[in-house]
């Protein structure tokens, strides 16, 4: 992971967190979109990324989904993994996250939020711990706390909670 912050306070950052939230096209996804004739237009997503946000909510660190985007495969998502929170449809990613630190009680220097456009930027800003994907907007890179090895879609997500799990010493389930 490439830090834009030392080590030390990285590792201070990721102790405090209780709340991930994710971004999805971009960071759950490699961005693309493809269509499946009488299905429609869908994505895929990292399986690495999905048994690491089960894990972590088994370990006690909440975890919600911020999305522009509102289809159904992104709901059947969000349900299959058991995620909690979220606001979808709406490019207001810092009212959406104010929305679910409301809903959880936690402070938003207790979140962490990956995301990778725009219209992220006012969101990871205001959270404790910022991060990005080596593919977003030049914009991004510069008010991130951190930028990920791997892509979006491809596992960047899952590191970021191992990350997590290593510093605040959360033991795998049996």
């Amino acid at each position: 992971m490439k830090l834009h912050l030392s080590e030390s306070e990285f590792e201070s950052r990721l102790k405090r967190i209780k709340l991930l939230l994710l971004d999805v096209d971009g960071i759950l996804t490699n961005g693309s979109l493809f269509f499946v004739q009488g299905q429609g237009w869908t994505r895929t997503y990292n399986i690495y990324d999905g048994y690491g946000i089960k894990t972590i909510q088994k370990l006690g660190i909440r975890v919600g989904i911020i999305s522009g985007g509102n289809s159904t495969e992104l709901k059947e998502r969000i349900q299959m993994l058991g995620i909690a929170h979220s606001v979808l449809g709406s490019e207001d990613k810092l009212g959406s996250m104010n929305q679910i630190l409301k809903e959880t009680g936690i402070k938003a220097e207790e979140a962490c939020f990956m995301g990778d456009e725009w219209f992220d930027i006012p969101a990871l800003r205001a959270v404790g711990l910022a991060i990005t994907v080596p593919e977003a907007m030049p914009e991004v890179h510069q008010v991130v706390h951190a930028v990920t090895r791997r892509s979006g879609g491809h596992g960047a997500v899952r590191e970021v909670i191992d990350r997590i799990r290593h510093a605040q010493n959360l033991e795998l389930p049996a």
